[in-house]
């Protein structure tokens, strides 16, 4: 049984999406089992339909509207670099009204809906194994694996936007009394819940580059620096979920394939810049061309 195991990385997904495309169209990977995390999990239902046209156009075109109801960044652009600042207003607003994250992500929640349709959904229970996604379950302190074939409709668009909401720059989302958030705190990329699931062979997606290649620059203030933080622990999650999915696939004689970006594609992943995001598309593809034919 073949699963398709994609990290979280924001904006950085449009290269797992190029991956992806080359892999089931090139190499003609018929997956059984979709896995992802955060931006990942957004990836998995036109994935596991075979609809890429579908989901080149959604995920190039998103733009922080489609994301944040209240946007706690500003985009900003100097020269070719592209960046976010802090966006004091909504921020403080936040504050005010006594919420306890910097933005709210419930355009994404309605994003979601509009993209992924019941259709597709009952096409999925049809047709697959199975679709996962990863979320963290912060009142009990453990990562949940939420499947499609457990849930209505309505509570797998749900838990797809619950494992993409990073706080506290996003949503906290609450089911059944527990709050719950992005899958990536706990969970980045999900290789042994694949093999614990029955996967034989697992094409993996990392959206980081292997080797850290190049010094990163810390943020000038709080707010920016917090982000660094959050990256730097994200990071390491990832590198340990990896180290037991290398020993998962070991112990039960698993083919395991790592995708890493060749490098590190952007500092912020909370940006979505079409240019950007047109670009790592065609990089992600491009690489698994590479690594295919070398």
């Amino acid at each position: 049984m073949r699963a398709l195991v994609i990290s979280g990385g924001g904006s950085k997904g449009a290269f797992a999406g190029g991956v992806a495309q080359y892999l089931m169209q090139n190499e003609q990977r018929n997956y059984d089992m979709f896995l992802g995390t955060s931006t990942g999990s957004l990836l998995l239902p036109q994935l596991a339909v075979n609809d890429i046209p579908k989901l080149y156009d959604i995920f190039t075109n998103v733009q922080q509207q489609d994301i944040f109801s209240v946007s706690p960044f500003v985009q900003r652009k100097k020269g070719d670099r592209e960046y976010v600042s802090i966006d004091f207003v909504n921020s403080l607003w936040q504050f005010i009204k006594m919420k306890r994250t910097f933005g709210e992500s419930k355009a994404l929640k309605r994003n979601i809906k509009r993209n992924f349709t019941r259709e597709e959904y009952q096409k999925i229970k049809h047709t697959k194994h199975d679709v996962v996604v990863t979320v963290s379950n912060l009142s009990m302190n453990r990562v949940e694996y939420k499947s499609i074939n457990d849930c209505t409709y309505e509570e797998f668009c749900n838990w797809i936007w619950i494992s993409c909401n990073y706080i506290p720059f996003m949503s906290l989302a609450k089911v059944n009394g527990y709050e719950y958030a992005d899958g990536g705190l706990g969970c980045v990329i999900p290789i042994r819940e694949a093999i614990e699931r029955g996967a034989t062979e697992v094409d993996a997606i990392v959206l980081e580059a292997e080797n850290m290649g190049k010094q990163r620059v810390l943020g000038k203030n709080p707010f920016s620096l917090m982000m660094n933080l959050f990256g730097h622990l994200l990071d390491q999650v990832e590198r340990n979920d990896i180290v037991i999915g290398k020993l998962a696939a070991k112990n039960k004689n698993v083919k395991l394939n790592l995708y890493y970006t060749p490098i590190s594609l952007t500092e912020n992943s909370l940006i979505f810049s079409k240019r950007l995001m047109v670009k790592w598309w065609k990089q992600g593809y491009d690489y698994a061309e590479k690594k295919h034919s070398g």
